[in-house]
């Protein structure tokens, strides 16, 4: 990446006279007294905030999937709040969200007290085998997927462990270092454990229809619709109300000039300091943005990734430096990587084939939460009913007692 100190060194052109060796001085120079302040956008901002409720319900769906026979003891997961990032007890979280589970009382051990435990309600189950459906039917996406994170990769290596952590970034199945992996060893080879040491996954042939980025394939449709050939190139856009200096709009458009660098290339020989390590690392942080779910992912996750991808060690920076292509976003005191191109507004149209997945949860919680709805309006009702009823006769034995007073005083 470019640095932001000093920059004489990080080009060594012995023809001085050579144009681009000019273009390319004239570049780094003017990189070093750049500022990109940090800017809100309110409605990336939002698409993180809409996500929160389902995804502290999917948290929890996953506690209860992970235990032993699917099945935990109510107090058991009241314990584990803190780890789940539940504010609410555990009753007001079943309360608010019916349908997820079902309850019942059985004993921790023999000759205890009876205690109340959690398993997946019916409707659960339905999903959790939608959910089996859909990985299934998306396998090849799946696997696709898996391949261009290791072919991006310094040695077409990713440590294993690292990947079971960003599987619910990318889409992949719980289980998928064990049935993906088996089921293409022409792609794949996992060398030690994962979870007990070191483990890697490594890549066994190189696929190169694999090996196209989202960017470069734009550029092909581009130029098959248009009949001339398009150069590969970023989607460059602030939203209303954003501004920078002149001269980093001075700066960007140089940079933009520059040659794409696919994110598949082979880049050993390059320097980490030069522009165009920057321009290939800003088409990786692409390529693996676009490769993600929502287009999105929290920056510390991206960090793990330092080694095998070679990001310099304050790639923080490239998201905020190239904020028509990125946001940073600050929501919840975790900083996330968001894709501006995938969205419009805060709704996200970029929208990725297993995100079938979380659209059927939500639809789930919806008819629990229209269910309950349901019920709290039947509930009002028959009070509404009881009181009428109380009150008619409340009327009605005030009636009869007027007159009874009325004959007793005329006797």
């Amino acid at each position: 990446m470019l640095s932001k100190c000093g920059t004489s060194s990080l080009f060594q052109i012995p023809n001085t006279q050579n144009p681009a060796f000019c273009v390319l001085l004239q570049f780094t120079a003017s990189i070093s007294s750049l500022k990109v302040v940090w800017r809100k956008d309110p409605k990336l901002d939002q698409s993180i905030e809409n996500d929160k409720k389902w995804r502290l319900c999917a948290r929890v769906v996953r506690e209860v999937s992970n235990e032993p026979g699917q099945i935990i003891a109510l107090r058991y997961l009241e314990k584990r709040r803190k780890r789940l990032r539940l504010h609410i007890r555990i009753q007001t979280f079943l309360a608010q969200n019916p349908g997820l589970f079902d309850t019942y009382m059985d004993r921790v051990k023999p000759k205890t007290d009876l205690v109340t435990f959690l398993r997946p309600s019916d409707r659960l189950k339905r999903f959790l085998e939608e959910e089996k459906m859909i990985y299934g039917k998306n396998e090849p996406l799946i696997v696709a997927k898996l391949c261009k994170l290791l072919m991006m990769a310094k040695d077409r290596v990713v440590s294993a462990d690292k990947l079971v952590e960003v599987k619910r970034e990318f889409g992949f199945p719980n289980d998928f270092l064990v049935t993906l992996v088996s089921k293409y060893p022409e792609y794949f080879k996992l060398h030690g454990a994962p979870g007990e040491g070191r483990s890697f996954l490594e890549l066994v042939t190189w696929n190169e229809e694999f090996a196209k980025s989202v960017i470069e394939k734009r550029a092909e449709e581009e130029s098959r619709l248009m009949g001339v050939k398009v150069r590969p190139g970023f989607n460059w856009k602030l939203p209303p109300g954003f501004f920078i200096r002149k001269e980093m709009r001075e700066w960007i458009r140089d940079w933009m000039e520059l040659p794409y660098i696919s994110p598949y290339e082979d880049v050993s020989h390059l320097d980490q300091a030069s522009a165009e390590m920057e321009k290939r690392m800003v088409g990786v942080f692409h390529e693996l943005l676009s490769l993600s779910i929502y287009k999105r992912v929290p920056v510390p996750i991206l960090g793990k990734f330092c080694e095998e991808y070679r990001f310099s060690n304050a790639f923080t920076s490239v998201f905020t430096r190239h904020s028509g292509i990125f946001y940073m976003s600050l929501k919840g005191g975790i900083r996330t990587a968001i894709l501006r191109e995938a969205y419009k507004g805060e709704e996200l149209v970029d929208r990725d084939p297993l995100l079938e997945i979380k659209d059927k949860f939500v639809e789930m919680l919806e008819e629990g939460h229209r269910q309950r709805a349901e019920q709290l309006r039947i509930h009002r009702e028959m009070i509404r009913k009881d009181m009428e009823l109380m009150a008619a006769r409340n009327k009605e034995w005030n009636h009869h007692e007027q007159i009874q007073l009325y004959e007793d005083a005329h006797c």
